[in-house]
């Protein structure tokens, strides 16, 4: 009875310094600093400031040149003959460019940029629907094997037990060696059981602390309604299917990669008209006279041949667009036979779920049977100990497959865009 009474009091004091510890707290600070979140964004910057370089091509170029020549050789006609007269000189100007038409090719690049934008934002909400999926498999996985070491510390103590009462019953002549051997190996089977939750758990926390940008907790809390039958999904699978053709992030950055492929395709070909461009410049010359020139015109750039440069270049944009299609088709039915596998596993887990309601319905029966028997001397301490262990192990089960649930779950929803 002290004995009982001090592990309840360790236990409520332990209770009462264990910090709580939130799955949305755990995505929250996830998202706030994870590298791979803040790399991503630090990439949809990048994007806008290519953009605005795309873009500078059709904004005037000024440009300022100076020369100073400390010797300059001219070459003057006299009397029929060339002479040369060695002197310094000077000269400094302004040039403006301004492109006018080139059929589309810098338009293209603009919107290509601007798609490329799109593409690195929905690469930052890709990755935070990623690891929205890892905190909670972490967080529940953490919960599981919390509850796991709870059950394999009264599985051990049980099995401890019955080994006792075995060995005393040998002791006795009732039974023989090979019982006592039973429930010690049953006793070290639940150790090891317990070692390994007790791995589990630490592993997943850690991982935890390491995601939100933690230093590592000592006792915590967690949340212990996320694995129960209200966690259910009311979608049809024709919804989910369509939920993952419209809204996974994925398929959505192949869709933007194809548009901006054709974007580059049609600007390659495009470079095959030149571009028409306006130019103005000023020079003030002070060589062996001062004087100034003007120029105003417009130049028109019409490449005749390249090497063949410019129809690889569009071949190549050519080819690069047919292949993200492919790689688009790809992951769609990649996508699609995972989810497939996914919504038939949901079904196994529900009838899974049953069966193990029922079997820890029918242990908790037992286990009162066998007390009400135990109480009336007719059966042994150690069949009381063995439904306990029954118990223990229904109820581990059926948390175990709400977990099974759970991820499945967890994976349909990152799959389909409901994450975020």
């Amino acid at each position: 009875m002290i004995k009982k009474y001090l592990f309840l009091t360790a236990l409520f004091l332990s209770s009462l310094s264990a910090q709580m510890v939130t799955l949305q707290e755990c995505i929250d600070k996830t998202l706030d600093n994870h590298p791979d979140i803040k790399s991503f964004m630090l990439e949809v910057s990048k994007s806008e400031q290519a953009q605005k370089s795309a873009r500078s091509a059709y904004l005037p170029h000024i440009n300022f040149q100076a020369q100073y020549d400390v010797l300059h050789t001219y070459v003057l006609p006299q009397n029929g003959e060339f002479k040369t007269l060695d002197e310094q000189g000077w000269q400094a100007g302004v040039t403006l460019q301004q492109k006018i038409w080139d059929f589309s090719q810098t338009s293209s690049k603009i919107d290509a940029a601007q798609v490329d934008t799109q593409i690195a934002s929905l690469s930052v909400e890709e990755t935070k629907a990623l690891m929205i999926y890892k905190v909670e498999s972490l967080y529940e996985t953490a919960l599981v094997q919390k509850k796991a070491i709870t059950v394999f510390q009264k599985d051990m103590q049980t099995k401890k037990e019955l080994h006792a009462q075995a060995h005393a019953l040998v002791e006795q002549g009732i039974k023989t060696s090979s019982d006592e051997t039973r429930f010690l190996s049953a006793y070290y089977g639940a150790k090891d059981s317990l070692g390994t939750a007790e791995a589990s758990y630490e592993k997943a926390l850690s991982s935890l602390w390491l995601y939100m940008g933690e230093k590592k907790l000592g006792l915590v809390e967690l949340q212990t309604n996320l694995l129960t039958d209200t966690n259910t999904m009311n979608l049809t699978p024709e919804q989910l299917s369509d939920d993952l053709l419209l809204n996974n992030t994925q398929l959505k950055i192949y869709e933007q990669n194809i548009q901006k492929s054709t974007l580059l395709h049609n600007s390659a070909k495009a470079s095959h008209y030149g571009s028409l461009d306006a130019v103005a410049s000023y020079t003030y010359f002070d060589t062996l006279n001062a004087y100034d020139a003007s120029v105003v015109g417009v130049v028109l750039n019409i490449p005749l041949y390249t090497g063949g440069s410019l129809s690889a270049a569009e071949q190549t944009a050519s080819i690069a667009t047919s292949s993200v299609k492919e790689f688009k088709n790809g992951k769609l039915l990649a996508l699609q036979e995972e989810l497939e596998a996914l919504l038939i596993d949901l079904k196994r887990y529900e009838n899974t779920i049953i069966a193990k309601k029922s079997q820890l319905e029918a242990s908790v029966a037992t286990k009162e049977l066998i007390n009400a028997r135990y109480t009336e001397g007719l059966v042994t301490y150690i069949e009381v100990l063995d439904a306990t262990a029954l118990e223990l192990s229904s109820e581990l089960g059926l948390l175990e497959a709400y977990f099974s649930r759970s991820m499945a779950q967890n994976r349909i929803k990152y799959l389909t865009g409901k994450q975020i």
